[in-house]
């Protein structure tokens, strides 16, 4: 897209993704092997693109994750060649530093005589545009270095589990979904998955889910499968979990979306801004599950292989996926 599009932030946004989704090449349509996904970022800064500017960017076919303005190139001895076209991101500022005052009306200095500041909030945010190239439109820049997997990247994703607060069931045979109703998470056995990467993904995925109850996040989790609630949650969960994959670099599964893509779609058609709602939930659900890795531990139920298996409700396991009953369960 370039960057001397008139259109709004969010429509550009918008109509790249339903593209995107139509051609199946969305970035959390695409498998990930551990390790390979890095999300957009700022080399010059050292800051993380957020929410709506971070699913942006990843969406404009890259290989580098690395961003940053044509000024910011320049410092560090780079240059972006000639007649490449930059890609907008906007930021909202809700809150900046002013000096601080005292009775009188006048500054407050600090022991040095320089004026102290606190923040203070915006009565009305204010947007700011900045136009940004990839690394690949700029040379001088040193290669982009290869990163090796995490050696621990198991034991946190464990630890972001046990400390989810939920309760985790591996009862099912090939579904993985989290049922609002019990507060609880169903996986298959451990075993069933082709690698630990994949069996954490998943669980991460419905951690996401599990997030969104009304003890934590207080989300709308309330719609059925084929509902625009429904998809809504899904689309959430879906970026969020390449966020956490990226994060945790155990790759990220894209699932099965045929059932979701058509709602998806429509979902943007109806409202443009959908996606900067959608990427600002995700971005608070990955900080969200990401903290759970500092809470104290709590019990997972052992695999059915280690205890006796827990039978889902027939009504439950036998209705076809487009009958389900009206207790909404969350599916990869």
């Amino acid at each position: 897209m370039a960057a001397s599009s008139k259109k709004p932030y969010y429509e550009q946004i918008s109509e790249q993704l339903i593209e995107q989704l139509k051609a199946g090449t969305a970035p959390f349509q695409k498998p990930w092997e551990p390790g390979t996904l890095m999300m957009p970022h700022n080399p010059v800064s050292g800051t993380r693109y957020r929410a709506g500017n971070a699913f942006w960017l990843s969406m404009q076919g890259r290989n580098d994750p690395r961003w940053m303005t044509y000024k910011q190139a320049q410092s560090i001895g780079a240059q972006v060649r000639r007649g490449e076209s930059g890609t907008l991101v906007q930021y909202w500022k809700f809150e900046e530093k002013v000096p601080k005052k005292d009775a009188q009306g006048k500054p407050v200095l600090d022991k040095d005589g320089k004026k102290v500041m606190v923040t203070v909030r915006l009565d009305k945010p204010r947007c700011f545009s900045a136009i940004v190239f990839n690394a690949e439109q700029v040379d001088g820049l040193k290669p982009l270095e290869k990163k090796e997997l995490a050696w621990d990247r198991h034991q946190r994703a464990e630890k972001i589990i046990r400390g989810s607060g939920v309760t985790i069931l591996h009862d099912q045979a090939d579904r993985a979904f989290y049922r609002p109703g019990t507060d609880s998470i169903h996986l298959p056995p451990r075993p069933q998955f082709p690698s630990a990467d994949r069996y954490y993904h998943t669980a991460l995925h419905e951690v996401g889910h599990a997030s969104g109850h009304k003890s934590r996040l207080d989300r709308d989790l309330g719609g059925t499968f084929g509902s625009e609630r429904y998809a809504k949650e899904e689309l959430r969960a879906e970026i969020a979990s390449l966020m956490i994959g990226e994060r945790l670099e155990i790759g990220h599964d894209p699932g099965q979306h045929a059932a979701y893509v058509g709602s998806w779609i429509k979902a943007l058609k109806d409202d443009p801004k959908e996606i900067l709602r959608a990427s600002k939930d995700a971005e608070q659900i990955c900080e969200y599950v990401m903290s759970r890795e500092l809470e104290k531990s709590v019990s997972v139920k052992p695999e059915p292989s280690l205890q006796k298996p827990v039978r889902e409700p027939v009504k439950e396991r036998e209705l076809p996926q487009a009958e389900k009953t009206s207790e909404p369960t969350m599916e990869l």
